[in-house]
């Protein structure tokens, strides 16, 4: 089957380097454990994580991203593999002890209910303190759905959030573009704990 996806990562490491306030947010982390990076893409963020000391697990449908990001692994000797799955299919979140979903949410009228849907998915089956780091574009209602399925939560704690500026230049065509995104790290509670929100 064709991914549209398949075809931008022709151009290698696409969308260039990590948000220096995610890797930040990561390093600080003592136990880095299990992470599980959802729509990894090529690996951007997977690949800078693996070199922080996180055993990495990276999901995406598309092959050739999978591809190169295993690649590095290998190359590199990185705790990192990647697999080709749609990630809407994708169920093992207890196993991991940090989940990723950077710009995994955009929240259209076509994608949004099946998008609310994986969230809140992703939260029931990850175990108690798993953190979730979601990074989504500051525009339109995005931000206004992603708070509808977190705050106010007993069982979500907000950990961390955090306003991202993304630069993207494209080499060939000169383009470049500027984009607001925040960062948002949630941590599933324990059942029937009654802690403030951070």
């Amino acid at each position: 089957m064709k991914v549209e996806y398949d075809k931008y990562y022709q151009t290698e490491n696409l969308f260039g380097e990590p948000y220096p306030e995610l890797m930040k947010f990561y390093s600080e982390i003592e136990n880095k454990g299990k992470l599980l990076d959802l729509g990894c893409g090529q690996g951007r963020d997977a690949i800078a994580l693996a070199k922080l000391g996180f055993e990495v697990t990276g999901i995406d449908y598309s092959k050739v991203g999978i591809e190169q990001l295993n690649e590095i692994a290998q190359k590199e000797n990185l705790s990192l593999k990647g697999i080709v799955k749609d990630i809407f299919q994708y169920s093992n979140y207890g196993e991991f002890d940090f989940v990723l979903l950077d710009s995994m949410f955009h929240f259209g009228k076509r994608e949004k209910e099946k998008e609310i849907k994986l969230l809140k998915r992703i939260i029931e089956l990850v175990k108690p303190d798993t953190q979730i780091t979601i990074c989504i574009q500051n525009s339109g209602n995005k931000l206004k759905t992603l708070n509808s399925v977190i705050l106010g939560k007993q069982n979500i704690e907000i950990v961390k959030r955090e306003e991202l500026v993304y630069e993207f230049r494209d080499e060939e065509s000169n383009h470049s573009s500027t984009t607001n995104y925040e960062m948002v790290t949630i941590r599933k509670r324990e059942k029937n704990t009654t802690h403030n929100k951070a």
